[in-house]
């Protein structure tokens, strides 16, 4: 997307300090026509047109074969650097090429999720893992994933991955991907996405060329075990990442599918930010003797909330406001608002992009990568999308609309104040909200300073407008399923 206006920010691709890297955005392409007429394509231009097409995609095939196989795009090779005994994820267990790797990228000292999880998840223990959003999740699992597939040379099967991690969003796996790649590369394994929004035809290229890792989505995942392109029998470890918004979206029939076509005997680890609802389900049935672990779940000391409170007629230029301010990720309930207030913030010299589940994948790679290297100095996104968002040095989180429930204000507030930063949190709400707000925050655990309208003489009768009923359940539409959409078989959209 072309910017409208300058924001003078670095357009360098911003590093995150758990080892990511935010990944460039697919291109879009036009239909070039010569009048009406139209020459038929020999086989050599058909082969070039799909090498160019899977390459948007972000599909790269082996050796210049025009066979792409969705492997996770290859950045530079990374340079280990030589690490000592010293060095702190060697203390915990992790192979020095390893640590030596993750060195290269600045990372030399485990945070806490990492420091309890490691040495029980390198043993080969069941793990949960309970840690805030930006605590360094994924190398507490990408560590141990790759050390203990190291150890043992197995020859390589196609259709028959070693390794599965299940991701609830698009932008989660290719983001997942990315920090374990340079990993298994270093190790000799392959590593291969599998997600909707993009064609079948290179992962089922990808999964039969072989792959040990593979980080999905678990709809598009059981389609290719439904042809038989996924088989789940060799499986020695399976990770489930974000997993109570797995169990809150309506994942949790295709999350247990997948996970009764793996063998009993592998490991299986679960990390989220929440470990709350229908994880109990999954814990009880396919794990064995897990072992607990929390660090870092409270909120950031670094991290202010407040609550600023205007009239609606008065709301967009309070968002615009603010988003003047500085980088800013601003959040809405629903596809059609985000899509709405992305255009609105155009007319105030705010470069805005969307980010929600209406948009196709090359569009939401696209967008992302816009707000990751600056070029977008405001991403207004839907709860769905905010799982897939991991960019470092957003300073403000915007809530144009209050969540309907406090985990996701927890999950929205999430993309700041990561990896040890200072952040702030502004809920933008109008009066007739503001009871609905204090009871959010409470839930949440979160003091807030208020702002704006002077609020203690504003009535706490829950506006009937909000979508939150006074018995705490969810209004909406009778008899809709939350997380799913009509024409699409009941399984959630993303």
């Amino acid at each position: 997307m072309s910017p409208s206006t300058s924001t003078g920010r670095p357009t360098t691709p911003r590093r995150r300090s758990d080892g990511t890297s935010t990944t460039a955005g697919a291109t879009s392409s036009g239909r070039a026509t010569a009048g009406k007429a139209r020459t038929k394509p020999n086989n050599q231009s058909r082969n070039k047109s799909a090498a160019r097409r899977d390459d948007r995609r972000g599909f790269r095939p082996e050796g210049g074969s025009t066979a792409a196989s969705n492997f996770a795009p290859k950045k530079p090779s990374v340079i280990a650097v030589e690490v000592g005994p010293d060095n702190g994820f060697v203390k915990l267990g992790v192979p020095a090429n390893l640590a030596g790797i993750i060195a290269a990228g600045g990372v030399t000292e485990p945070f806490s999720i990492q420091s309890v999880t490691l040495p029980d998840s390198l043993a080969g223990r069941d793990v949960l893992g309970q840690g805030r959003t930006g605590s360094g999740k994924t190398l507490a699992f990408a560590l141990p994933l790759i050390a203990r597939l190291a150890t043992t040379k197995v020859a390589r099967q196609a259709n028959r991955p070693r390794a599965l991690i299940l991701v609830p969003t698009r932008e989660l796996a290719s983001q997942v991907a990315a920090v374990i790649d340079p990993l298994a590369t270093a190790c000799g394994l392959r590593v291969i996405t599998v997600f909707g929004g993009v064609g079948h035809g290179p992962q089922r290229d990808g999964l039969r060329a072989g792959a040990e890792i593979v980080v999905a989505c678990p709809g598009r995942l059981v389609d290719h075990m439904g042809e038989g392109d996924a088989k789940l029998d060799r499986i020695e470890i399976t990770i489930i990442d974000e997993a109570d918004h797995m169990a809150d979206q309506g994942f949790l029939p295709m999350v247990k599918r997948i996970l009764d076509a793996t063998p009993k005997i592998g490991q299986r680890m679960l990390f989220s930010a929440t470990l709350a609802g229908g994880v109990d389900a999954i814990v009880s049935r396919y794990l064995n003797n897990p072992v607990s672990h929390a660090a870092e779940i409270e909120a950031p000391v670094l991290l202010d909330h407040s609550v600023l409170v205007v009239d609606d007629a008065n709301r967009l230029e309070a968002v615009a406001e603010l988003a003047r301010s500085e980088r800013v990720v601003i959040f809405t309930r629903t596809k059609h608002r985000a899509k709405q207030l992305a255009v609105k913030l155009k007319t105030f010299g705010i470069n805005a992009v969307d980010m929600h589940g209406n948009l196709s994948q090359a569009a939401r790679e696209r967008n992302l990568a816009a707000f990751s290297s600056g070029a977008a100095s405001a991403l207004v996104a839907t709860d769905i999308a905010a799982r897939g968002i991991h960019v470092d040095d957003v300073p403000l989180v915007v809530h144009a609309d209050p969540p309907i429930e406090h985990k996701a204000y927890t999950h929205r507030s999430g993309r700041t104040a990561r990896a040890g930063a200072a952040g702030r949190v502004v809920t933008v709400a109008s009066p007739a909200q503001v009871s609905e707000v204090r009871q959010l925050l409470s839930k949440a655990g979160v003091t807030a300073t208020w702002t704006g309208i002077e609020v203690s003489s504003v009535s706490t009768r829950p506006s009937g407008r909000s979508g939150a009923r006074s018995d705490g359940r969810q209004g909406g539409r009778p008899g809709a399923r939350k997380g799913t959409a009509r024409g699409n078989g009941g399984r959630p959209r993303r």
